[in-house]
């Protein structure tokens, strides 16, 4: 595989190892595991960035530094946002989901903690209300993942439902988030509904020369999985607290997962759009 001019950094080094040659057999698939968690990775980059500074800034961050800290984690995004841009190490598109991420993220920060589902417990300068303006950059790590994975391991997808069946069904589950505080919880018909639109949907990936497949509800509930075990690193690290984690540190509860599912259903709806999607002729119902 020859990369394209003007592709990343990981694109150059993504067709390198790709070329290897190992013949068939428990070499390849060893091969073939590892280069999969490479890639995995590789997407993950800026969320893994971003966790490492949340608990590096807990543990190390000096109580006395004029800078906040979580004006520093704002800085610090900024900045890795800025390197991944010149050094290549990130499309532009991609940067273009990451920026619709934190704007999509930073609205809800601001109902939710106006609504003490959560609480930002230091001080800063950089805010809007009272969310720390780093906050934007966790919901954005997020559309980072699925727009790099995207990209690097070719999707394709059979069964696929209509874009704008899928642009409704997430449009109504960012309504749920804001309107249950009033309105009935719609929860179980919106995870009905993800069943009924994507029941028949399945991914195809390429982690190096076969193509594999999986569910796309069971890729959306491992992706979730990860999200709830970074949100308990991140409450650990004290980046935001929970009401039930005011007078002591406690996981957080697997209830979130049913949230962090329907937030991943928006997502990548979301980079949907802006990927398009890349249907395959056998079994796509179009």
């Amino acid at each position: 595989m020859i990369p394209p001019a003007g592709a990343t950094r990981f694109a150059r080094v993504r067709a390198y190892l790709e070329s290897v040659h190992i013949p068939p057999g428990p070499a390849a698939w060893a091969f073939e595991f590892l280069l999969f968690g490479f890639k995995q990775g590789w997407a993950c980059l800026f969320g893994g960035l971003m966790l490492a500074l949340l608990l590096g800034t807990h543990l190390f961050y000096p109580a006395d530094a004029p800078l906040h800290r979580y004006d520093f984690l704002t800085l610090a995004a900024i900045a890795i946002q800025a390197a991944m841009l010149a050094f290549r190490l990130e499309t532009v598109r991609e940067a273009v989901v990451i920026c619709a991420f934190h704007v999509i993220g930073t609205v809800m920060e601001l109902f939710k903690t106006h609504a003490g589902s959560w609480i930002y417990p230091e001080a800063s300068l950089l805010h809007i209300g009272s969310v720390p303006l780093f906050s934007g950059f966790m919901y954005a790590a997020v559309g980072s993942y699925i727009a790099r994975v995207w990209r690097i391991f070719e999707f394709r997808f059979t069964g696929y439902p209509s874009v704008r069946a899928t642009v409704l069904l997430a449009a109504a589950i960012y309504v749920n988030f804001f309107a249950h505080h009033w309105l009935p919880d719609m929860r179980l018909a919106l995870f009905a509904a993800a069943i009924l639109l994507f029941g028949r949907t399945w991914i195809l990936f390429k982690p190096w020369r076969e193509t594999r497949r999986m569910p796309l509800l069971l890729g959306f509930f491992l992706v979730a999985l990860f999200i709830w075990f970074a949100e308990n690193i991140g409450t650990f690290a004290n980046a935001w607290t929970y009401p039930d984690q005011r007078h002591g540190w406690q996981m957080v509860g697997f209830a979130k997962l049913g949230s962090w599912y329907l937030l991943m259903i928006i997502s990548f709806v979301l980079v949907s759009v802006v990927h398009g999607v890349d249907r395959d002729p056998a079994g796509s119902p179009d």
